[in-house]
This record gives C-alpha cells, sequence and structure tokens, in this order.
C-alpha cells in the first residue's frame, strides 16, 4: 500500500492533515504526473458511466449528493484494485442502505469507473478538480436515435416538455435524467419522478386506480387519486392487477442503449437551447 493509499484510510482529520503534508513534498507537478498513469479513455467512461448510474446520489462530481455519501473518502474505493473490490461491491449493492445492486455491471465498466474515482481521489490531493468535458458524441446521431430507433420522440416532443433543455440543464444532468429519469429508490421510500400506475380489479368488480408505492407476490400498496394510501392482499391472480409505467419506454431503451448512443444523445439534448 502507498503512503497516499494509507493516508486516504485515516480519519478524516488526521487523514486531511497528512494529505496537505504530502502535497507539499510531492508537490503538483507530482501529482499531475501521477493523474497521467490513468487511462484517459477509460477515465472518460468511467465519469458517463458514473453520471448515468450513480450522479444522482453521488453528486456529478463524485463529491456527495442527494442520499449518497462522498466517495472520495470511501473506502471500498480508496482500498479498491483496478475496479476488482468496487465491482464485486456494486454488483451486490447495499439494499439495506438503500443502495440498489449492479447486478449486471460487467468487469470492465467496473475497472472504467474505479478509474475515474482513483483519478479524482488523486486529484483531490492537490486541490484540483478533474474536469472530463461529456459532450463526446456526435448531436446528428443523437438525434437520429431519437427520432428512430430510440423512439424518444413519440413521448417527448423538442417543442414542448424539452424544449430548451439544453439551456436549463447541465450536461452530466440531462444525461442522468435520459439515462435514469426516476433515480433510485431510498430507504423504503418510492423513487422519484413519475410512479407506475396500477389498475386492482377486486373480486367485487370495485377497479381500484392509483402510484405504486410497493408491489410484491404477497401485496400492493398503492396512492389513489385522494392521496390515501390502499394495501390489497394477493393470492395468485387475484385480485387481478394490471401496471402501466409511464418510463417503459426509458426502461426498454436501457435494455439495448449502448454507451455510444448514450453519448450521441447527450450530445443532441445539449444543442436544445
Amino acid at each position: 500500500m502507498s503512503i497516499v493509499r494509507f493516508a486516504l484510510t485515516l480519519r478524516r482529520p488526521v487523514r486531511l492533515g497528512l494529505l496537505t503534508f504530502l502535497f507539499c513534498i510531492y508537490g503538483l507537478g507530482q501529482v499531475r504526473q501521477n493523474l497521467q498513469r490513468y487511462d484517459q479513455a477509460s477515465r472518460d467512461r468511467g465519469k458517463t458511466a458514473f453520471g448515468a448510474a450513480c450522479a444522482f446520489c453521488h453528486g456529478a462530481n463524485a463529491r456527495g449528493g442527494e442520499g449518497g455519501p462522498d466517495l472520495l473518502h470511501s473506502v471500498v474505493v480508496l482500498q479498491d484494485e483496478s475496479g476488482k473490490q468496487l465491482g464485486e461491491f456494486l454488483q451486490k449493492g447495499r439494499p439495506d442502505k438503500g443502495m440498489p445492486a449492479f447486478a449486471a455491471l460487467k468487469q470492465e465498466q467496473a475497472t472504467d469507473i474505479a478509474t475515474y474515482l482513483h483519478a479524482e481521489v488523486l486529484a483531490a490531493v492537490s486541490q484540483r478538480s478533474v474536469q472530463i468535458d461529456i459532450v463526446t458524441g456526435n448531436a446528428k446521431r443523437g438525434e437520429e436515435f431519437f427520432n428512430g430507433e430510440g423512439k424518444c420522440n413519440t413521448c417527448h416532443s423538442i417543442t414542448g416538455d424539452l424544449k430548451s433543455i439544453g439551456s436549463k440543464y447541465e450536461p452530466i444532468v440531462l444525461q442522468d435524467k435520459a439515462m435514469s429519469p426516476r433515480g433510485p429508490a431510498l430507504f423504503g421510500n418510492p423513487a422519484p419522478g413519475p410512479q407506475p400506475i396500477a389498475t386492482i380489479t377486486l373480486p367485487s368488480g370495485e377497479v381500484v386506480t392509483g402510484a405504486v408505492l410497493r408491489m410484491n407476490l404477497f401485496n400492493i400498496t398503492i396512492r389513489d387519486g385522494k392521496g390515501t394510501r390502499r394495501t390489497f392482499a394477493r393470492d395468485g391472480d387475484v385480485p387481478k392487477v394490471e401496471v402501466r409505467d409511464p418510463l417503459q419506454g426509458h426502461i426498454d431503451n436501457l435494455l439495448k442503449i449502448t454507451d455510444q448512443h448514450m453519448r450521441d444523445v447527450t450530445a443532441y439534448l445539449v444543442t436544445l437551447k
């Protein structure tokens, strides 16, 4: 373990003092030289993947956000080696803490995210942020995907809900909203954004409709039009439950979208000023 990595595992007050001391020894030039060890392409991919999957909770710069801690002081990140430990952690998640599991995460993706985070940690030693431009896609291709294969224009309009969207949000936020419009559920609460709508047909013939708050094989809890929480026990197909997700198009796209699609769509959305 290097002395810098050892310093990063200490308690915060001691850590900050030792890092300041180390920076005085190594100097900014040494930090910049160390930053060059990280592959730029991997850092770029890691930044993009982090923005799409993690920035909602941990912030666009990994320094903490809505419900998520500062990852630059995370023991999991600091003790990681080339994405191995981080990948294993992300695949399992921490459901008890409100962090979802990314079971389908590939090792190369974990390596890219780890590369980005490790570079950010090292940059933090010099109190300088690593600025990576995520607008690296082709706006024309992004427009073609938006109106074609992605079918984004079937729900969205650049003259309606997306009018001037590129002026309202930073690119990293645009990408996050496009890839993760609902965000993760935290601490047992529903994820933010439009909720799935359930239509429940009771044995009596009564039909109840409301936003899904929780659903499993044994019961379903909804919030009806009057704002009342209602829970119904389930026994197989009784009562009959039909669920419509207003964000189904985004969910379907996540199964087929590539990194290049994501970059291209982001580049296109940025042009909508």
